[in-house]
């Protein structure tokens, strides 16, 4: 120790140790919540692209929208869904409230930025008001789920809900609601709540299997895994290995990807994937396989929202991303999607070419491609086979031809007919003279 310098205080010394234990415990505590977290509030520049696309717009699940004003009459119709839940399941509330309470800690740290006045800490009140809103909002999505799989007839004929005509017409729009990212219940609630009700007979795949065939109707069940929310499970529906995934390389520099007409010039043929996954791109000998996708007024929103839970959260891949980037890259306008329909990878429900065409550019934007991205070898596979610069040229010329062929039709077939009525004309010349040689009486000698 320098002699010249005086020692510190004891209390100096004292707050430094305070310091440094509070730094550890901050750091500590910091990555405890943050594996925790798999619900996110979309804020700044990424909510402004489309703010509809991340707000419900009939019903609340989880705190950040509960009590808006344009959900608030879908909560009568969760009070009745929590009341057929429980009398089906012959159990009083309090089973499937303490189950929660054990977990409630890990509920809230799955939300991101929660407002306070949904925290445990705040107060007693508090913890049991947030208990009853995952209980609640947890029974109306099971409720809600199971219309897919199970008959459920103890609701009224004209409920508005779970009717048939509620089916019809209100059922889409809380599907689409349920894939939102603010809009989503930790997966832990709906387990728990199974669990309960099923006295521990219903495995964790039982929830995966219920939003599998809510959303997806015709997919053969296989087992997910652990899944945080409906928006997780859903992800990992479209992703779905059915073959072996194209093994993934990094150049170092990028790979342009043209548009789907240009493509076709340059010889590549367009065909369906085998399997509905939008992992399920790949390109070998001159033909590219897309997924097929139908494109509606709910697609939109659901893609937001899925490159939104990738963007937020830490360690749930890219390939929904790599999926819009790649889409976005081979469709600039109209013809390109015309193409696409042609060869039925694109189903058209929204109406004109063109709107689909704004839809996907649209997505991408703002949108980040990281560097090993799912699609990276089919881009540089196509890049290098329009790089060869005959088998391009041989397209074109094709294309061209036929182009010409297709447009002069009546220019052909009137050479066509020209040249054959010529060739007629001098068979009949040639026939008339030999008939005149052959018919000449020859001179007396």
């Amino acid at each position: 120790m320098d002699l010249l310098q005086p020692p510190p205080c004891p209390n100096e010394r004292n707050s430094i140790v305070q310091v440094e234990e509070s730094l550890r415990s901050k750091t500590s505590g910091d990555r405890r919540s943050w594996d925790k977290l798999s619900i996110y509030r979309v804020r700044g520049s990424i909510a402004d692209l489309n703010r509809q696309a991340y707000q419900p717009q009939f019903v609340s699940f989880g705190p950040y929208h509960q009590g808006a004003e344009h959900l608030l009459p879908m909560e009568e119709h969760k009070r009745c869904a929590l009341v057929h839940f429980l009398k089906r399941s012959r159990k009083p509330l309090k089973p499937f409230l303490e189950s929660l309470g054990e977990v409630a800690r890990d509920l809230e740290e799955s939300y991101d930025a929660l407002d306070p006045k949904w925290k445990a800490g705040n107060g007693e009140d508090v913890a049991v008001r947030f208990l009853e809103l995952m209980i609640t909002d947890g029974c109306f999505m099971l409720e809600i789920l199971r219309t897919a799989t199970q008959v459920v007839d103890d609701y009224a004929p004209n409920d508005p809900i779970f009717s048939n005509h509620g089916k019809l017409y209100i059922m889409p729009y809380i599907r689409r609601d349920m894939l939102m990212l603010e809009n989503q219940l930790p997966m832990l609630v709906l387990d728990r709540l199974v669990s309960v009700e099923s006295d521990g007979k219903k495995d964790d795949e039982f929830v995966n299997n219920l939003i599998l065939k809510f959303y997806s109707p015709s997919t053969r069940v296989t087992k997910m895994g652990k899944c945080l929310h409906v928006l997780d499970v859903f992800r990992k529906s479209r992703l779905t290995d059915h073959d072996e995934m194209v093994k993934m390389g990094h150049g170092g520099r990028e790979e342009i990807i043209r548009s789907a007409t240009e493509l076709s010039e340059a010889g590549i043929w367009f065909k369906k994937s085998k399997t509905d996954s939008l992992k399920d791109i790949s390109f070998s000998y001159g033909v590219l396989r897309l997924p097929a996708i139908v494109v509606d007024n709910t697609t939109e929103s659901m893609f937001l929202n899925l490159i939104a839970f990738e963007r937020f959260h830490v360690g749930a891949g890219n390939e929904v991303t790599s999926y819009i980037f790649f889409m976005d890259n081979i469709i600039d306008n109209e013809r390109d999607v015309a193409l696409l329909h042609a060869r039925g990878i694109i189903q058209n429900a929204i109406g004109s070419d063109k709107a689909v065409a704004k839809l996907f550019n649209s997505l991408s934007k703002d949108v980040t491609l990281e560097p090993d991205s799912t699609f990276d070898a089919v881009h540089k596979q196509v890049s290098r086979h329009c790089e060869k610069f005959w088998i391009v040229w041989m397209a074109k010329a094709k294309h061209s031809l036929s182009r010409i062929r297709s447009s002069n039709i009546y220019v052909t077939l009137s050479i066509i007919a020209a040249i054959v009525l010529f060739v007629l004309t001098i068979i009949q010349t040639v026939y008339t003279g030999l008939s005149y040689y052959k018919e000449e009486p020859h001179p007396l000698p």
